[in-house]
């Protein structure tokens, strides 16, 4: 059994670079899902996550699979999808859900015709379901800086993000510090997208974020405790999913993501905040 665990990384050179990328990555985008679903914009984090395929797509155009490119394409795409969708949200009758959906939808589908369009089916494969077994020095490097930019400016705002996500009325009447807490928030979502899409693709990236996050919820219930058990889930699902693909043959990505949802949905069963099993045993009098 220990065998089986430890080979594939003792002998394959693209097995540890994988398992470190899905350590950086389970370290920067979990903490971020957990702020995601606490200010109910969970299905925000869906719809960041295809903004940036026009991006990485026109970087793809101009370069090639060049990790730069790419990455800049991304992040400045899922960023201006993110402003343009709040200005209309807040110059308009339409609400910023409905916004963030029809800037999504379309940038998923130019994201899709420009990659078709110059590149492969393999190219386009590559780009929706990402390449974790094939992560280079240059992509490892760039996951573990977003991680590390990411867990730096969370710990600067984080207390302003806590007061926002429960009561976002009074930070207003007591702080200058929303706007910008809300808008370094964003940047932290779109950076750790682009840190996803390295690995996993602009279709994967969001699960990593936000399934770990979910899961949190039914073990704990103050901020810090959801953060620290968002990223034991992620690591647990990414490390076992990168030894489900090695002794399978199944794709990696998907593999991670189906067993982050696994664990998911076993915690709706059994976690001992909220579970369904923990719901039908019977309370004592006035416990809480």
């Amino acid at each position: 059994m220990t065998l089986a665990l430890t080979q594939p990384f003792i002998e394959f050179a693209f097995m540890r670079r994988a398992l470190v990328g899905c350590l950086a990555l389970s370290l920067g985008a979990p903490p971020i899902g957990v702020f995601l679903m606490l200010r109910r914009m969970s299905l925000m984090g869906d719809a960041m996550s295809h903004a940036i395929l026009p991006g990485a797509a026109i970087g793809f155009l101009i370069a090639g699979l060049s990790l730069p490119a790419m990455s800049l394409g991304g992040f400045v795409a899922g960023f201006a999808v993110a402003l343009a969708a709040g200005l209309v949200a807040r110059s308009t009758v339409l609400r910023e859900d409905a916004s963030l959906a029809a800037f999504y939808l379309v940038s998923l589908a130019l994201g899709v015709l420009i990659v078709s369009v110059k590149g492969s089916n393999i190219d386009l494969l590559h780009v929706l379901f990402g390449t974790v077994l094939a992560l280079d020095d240059a992509a490892l490097i760039l996951v573990a800086a977003i991680a590390t930019v990411s867990l730096v400016l969370l710990a600067i705002i984080y207390r302003p993000l806590v007061v926002e996500c429960f009561d976002p009325q009074f930070l207003r009447s007591v702080s200058r510090a929303s706007s910008p807490t809300h808008l370094l928030f964003l940047v932290l979502v779109v950076l750790n997208l682009v840190a996803g899409f390295q690995t996993l693709g602009t279709l994967l990236a969001v699960g990593i974020m936000l399934l770990p996050a979910i899961t949190a919820r039914f073990w704990a219930e103050d901020v810090s405790s959801m953060i620290v058990v968002a990223v034991a889930a992620a690591f647990a699902a990414s490390l076992a999913g990168l030894l489900l693909s090695y002794h399978t043959s199944v794709p990696t990505g998907p593999a991670i993501i189906l067993l982050s949802g696994a664990v998911y949905l076993l915690s709706i069963l059994v976690g001992t905040k909220g579970g369904l099993v923990w719901q039908l045993i019977p309370r004592k009098h006035l416990e809480a």
